[in-house]
C-alpha cells in the first residue's frame, strides 16, 4: 500500500469508534457474569461473521481451513488467546477498572515491538528501546504503589501481543481467520452455558429483554469492528494503522475519567504520562521509518543516471 485511501480511513475509523465506545456497552451488562457475556459474545459473532463471508464470497477459504490440520491447530492457539483477551477486557470494564484496560491497550504496540526483538530477533532503534523501557518503568511505578502488578492491564497486553504474533502464522485472510476462531470457540461457549444452566447458576436464564438484546448484540459489536479494521487495513499504510490505533485506549481513558469517574491520582499520574511518552517515541519511530521508506522509493534504480 503506497498511500492512504478515504475508504481505508472510513473502515478503520468505524472500527476504532466502535472499539472506543465498548466500555459503555459492557458497563450496561455489568450485572451479568463475565463468563456468560464472553460466551454470548463468541456464539453470536459466528452468524454475523459467516454472513459477511457469504456476502464477500469467501467461504471456500474457510472450508479449506477446516480441512487443514496445521491451520486448525494454529487457529486453536489464536482462538484461546483472543478468548482470554476478551474475558479480561469485559471483566475490567464490568468491575470499574476501565482505566487499567486503557493502560493495557496503550502498552500493546510497545509490547509487540519488544516481542519482535525477543522472538524474531528484530533490531530495535534507540527510540523503540526507550519506549519499551518507559512502559516497563510505568508498570514498576504502579506496582510499587499498589503492592502488586497491574495484572489486568498486563493480561490484556500479553494476550493480544501473543495473539497478533501467532496470527501472523495463520495463512488465511483476517475475516476468515476470525470466523474460524469463533467457530472453534463456540462448542466451549455452548458447553459452559449448558453446564451453568444444569447447575442452576445461569444468569441469562432469567435475563430481562434488554439484557437479551445486548447479549445478542455482542455478536455485532464483536465481529463488525474486527472486519471493518481488516478491510480498513487494506486501504491504509501500516504506519497509519499503527499510529491511529492509539485512538482506542484514548477513548477508553477519557471514558474512565469523565464518564465512569474512576480516580486518576497517585501513581497513575506518574505512570500514564510515562506511557504517553513511550507512545510518542513509538509514533516518532513509525513516522521516521515511513519517511525512510518513501525516500528509498523516490531514489532512481541503481545503475541509472
Amino acid at each position: 500500500m503506497s498511500e492512504d485511501t478515504p475508504r481505508g480511513f472510513a473502515f478503520a475509523g468505524g472500527a476504532f469508534f466502535i472499539w472506543g465506545l465498548l466500555p459503555f456497552y459492557f458497563r450496561a451488562l455489568e450485572h451479568v457474569p463475565t463468563a456468560e457475556v464472553v460466551a454470548h459474545r463468541i456464539i453470536w459473532a459466528v452468524p454475523v461473521a459467516l454472513a459477511v463471508l457469504v456476502w464477500l464470497g469467501r467461504t471456500a477459504d474457510l472450508r479449506a481451513a477446516l480441512r487443514t490440520p496445521r491451520m486448525l491447530s494454529m487457529a486453536f492457539v489464536t482462538a484461546a488467546l483472543i478468548s482470554v483477551n476478551w474475558g479480561i477486557y469485559v471483566w475490567l470494564i464490568q468491575s470499574g477498572q476501565a482505566m487499567e484496560a486503557a493502560l493495557g491497550y496503550y502498552m500493546m504496540p510497545i509490547f509487540s515491538v519488544a516481542l519482535g526483538a525477543g522472538l524474531l530477533r528484530e533490531r530495535l532503534s534507540p527510540r523503540q528501546w526507550g519506549a519499551v523501557a518507559l512502559a516497563a518503568a510505568a508498570v514498576v511505578v504502579l506496582t510499587l504503589e499498589a503492592g502488586q502488578l497491574p495484572l489486568g492491564a498486563l493480561g490484556l497486553t500479553f494476550s493480544w501481543g501473543f495473539y497478533a504474533f501467532f496470527k501472523r502464522a495463520l495463512p488465511i485472510g483476517p475475516n476468515q481467520g476470525f470466523t474460524l476462531e469463533a467457530m472453534i470457540l463456540t462448542p466451549f461457549a455452548l458447553g459452559f452455558l449448558l453446564w451453568a444452566a444444569w447447575g442452576g447458576g445461569l444468569y441469562t436464564a432469567q435475563a430481562s429483554t434488554l439484557d437479551w438484546v445486548l447479549l445478542l448484540g455482542c455478536g455485532v459489536i464483536t465481529a463488525a469492528p474486527l472486519m471493518l479494521y481488516a478491510n480498513g487495513a487494506k486501504g491504509l499504510q501500516l504506519s497509519t494503522i499503527a499510529i491511529s490505533s492509539y485512538a482506542i485506549p484514548t477513548f477508553i481513558f477519557l471514558i474512565s475519567v469523565f464518564a465512569f469517574r474512576e480516580p486518576f491520582e497517585g501513581a497513575r499520574q506518574i505512570a500514564f504520562p510515562m506511557i504517553w511518552t513511550a507512545m510518542a517515541l513509538y509514533i516518532w519511530e513509525v513516522l521516521r521509518a515511513r519517511r525512510v521508506a518513501m525516500a528509498d522509493k523516490s531514489l532512481p534504480p541503481k545503475g541509472l543516471g
